[in-house]
């Protein structure tokens, strides 16, 4: 008897099965999907919204990492005390473990996979938007912000690796799931397509939605590209239409260029900046909490965060301006004392016992470990600055002057000396280190130069000579290992090489 009721059942599931393809295709009802929910006008803004959740962890957590402590403009104070080397400093030191062109360290991991989360949520979008009906400019102004947002994601990704897989649509399973790493040249060609298409979609800084990708952060992603590709040429072309048409201006206190806790967010010079909230809501930041010296004491540290409830730190110290940088700005600069603070740690190791800190992301806030500033990821001030190298590398370093000026005159300084190509260049590459200092800049502005070897040589060459001066208690020393890491590109994230036979 059980026998007929199996076979009765293996019957009727073929029965089923053959019946055509509605009963493959039956939607969970208990769960969303897809095909349930991309289904109006408030799905797709919910799902853009979505797209740009990624950030708010890639800025507080590891963006600067690897791209501005990567670099001669910020270096870690070492506590002896703490415990065993971790793996932002072995990117601080240049000593990330690669091999095979691929590493363990987890700063690459999560930024890899942050940037795909991106990636992945767009892909949605582009691939379903056009096939709902609601109205043309709603359904352009979204199309535009999942194209820049796939748009940064792969050309920080490019920046970061060189060489990523490319995925421009949905994957649907684990045959898709793994794709050849796509070159170079064929990132900047989608991510050229994507900044462009988006550039006609968005709308004006003066009409979009505060916070939302605008047309000229469009245009901006795709000047920062040309200029990367040293297509000059096209870049001063699209940094004079948005000098000329997108109304940004710079503000006249360079301290009110950075969003304060609660105010100031997305001020006339911002072109793009990630944004948070303070509160318990989720979406605040925590940046000054990674980046203050330490063993601080609660009241050591209250004065720099104005909060009600000031607490000790005992961890690593990340992110500590360089005298090296501190010695990049001129006597009068207005933007060093607003960029850099500093602070005596009694309970420190080190001989000398008072740090730099960055000032400028240290805003007065509510709560111990809970910010809500933004985080500035394009400015006007480079806007001007890209304008000015692309002048400059055309040839044409008078032109260039007018805008370094611009930047220069609101700094307190008087203009440039700077006459030929050489000494403009020189100067422009300069003024970019403390005009966008602490900004996740520099690391990408020395790969694109071709100066990593030459700078960050004897950057390295430095703090062995003089680990003190570098923020070492007496006895400690940087790894032996130190400064011997100096490729353009950072290996790909070991566990994803073993999800995919291409890395």
């Amino acid at each position: 008897m059980k026998t007929k009721y199996i076979a009765a059942w293996i019957l009727a599931l073929g029965m089923m099965t053959s019946c055509g393809d509605d009963f493959l295709t039956v939607v969970p009802e208990t769960a969303l999907s897809s095909n349930q929910f991309f289904t109006s006008e408030t799905d797709f803004k919910q799902a853009v919204n979505a797209a740009y959740v990624p950030f708010r962890q890639m800025f507080n957590e590891r963006a600067w990492v690897l791209e501005e402590m990567h670099s001669d403009n910020t270096y870690y104070a070492r506590n002896v005390l703490y415990g065993a080397v971790d793996p932002t400093e072995n990117v601080a030191d240049f000593a990330v473990p690669t091999a095979n062109g691929v590493t363990a360290n987890d700063n690459v991991l999560v930024q890899y996979r942050l940037n795909y989360q991106i990636i992945a949520r767009t892909n949605q979008i582009l691939a379903l938007i056009d096939g709902v009906d609601f109205a043309a400019d709603s359904k352009n102004n979204l199309k535009g912000q999942a194209l820049f947002l796939r748009a940064f994601a792969y050309f920080d990704l490019v920046r970061l690796f060189g060489k990523v897989p490319m995925h421009l649509t949905p994957v649907t399973g684990r045959d898709d799931a793994a794709l050849p790493l796509a070159s170079t040249e064929e990132l900047y060609a989608q991510i050229e397509k994507d900044a462009k298409d988006a550039s006609t979609m968005l709308l004006n800084k003066a009409k979009q939605e505060a916070g939302r990708a605008t047309s000229g952060a469009a245009k901006t992603l795709l000047a920062n590209l040309y200029i990367t590709q040293k297509k000059w040429g096209p870049a001063e072309t699209l940094l004079k239409d948005i000098v000329t048409n997108d109304g940004y201006a710079l503000m006249p206190d360079y301290n009110n260029a950075f969003s304060f806790t609660g105010t100031n967010k997305n001020n006339q010079e911002s072109v793009f900046e990630i944004q948070y909230m303070e509160g318990s809501s989720g979406y605040n930041g925590n940046q000054i909490y990674r980046f203050i010296p330490s063993p601080i004491t609660a009241a050591e540290i209250a004065p720099i965060t104005g909060t009600s409830n000031p607490q000790s730190t005992s961890q690593e110290s990340n992110n500590i301006p360089t005298p090296d940088l501190i010695a990049a700005y001129e006597t009068g600069d207005k933007r060093k004392d607003i960029s850099i603070g500093y602070v005596t740690l009694s309970q420190s190791l080190a001989e000398n016992k008072t740090y730099p800190y960055i000032k400028k992301y240290a805003r007065p806030h509510s709560l111990h470990n809970n910010t809500g500033h933004n985080w500035p990821v394009y400015r006007y001030a480079e806007v001007l600055l890209f304008l000015a190298e692309a002048l400059n590398e055309q040839g044409k370093p008078a032109d260039a002057a007018v805008y370094l000026n611009q930047v220069r005159t609101r700094a307190g300084l008087a203009a440039t000396k700077a006459a030929s190509q050489a000494e403009m260049r020189e100067a422009i590459f300069k003024e970019r280190r403390v005009e966008l200092a602490f900004e996740n800049k520099r690391w990408f502005d020395l790969t694109r130069t071709g100066r990593v070897k030459e700078i960050i040589g004897a950057h390295g060459a430095r703090i062995k000579a003089n680990p003190q001066a570098y923020y070492f208690p007496k006895t400690a020393v940087p790894p032996a290992n130190a400064f011997t890491v100096l490729d353009d590109y950072y290996g790909l994230p070991a566990v994803e090489s073993a999800l995919t036979p291409h890395f």
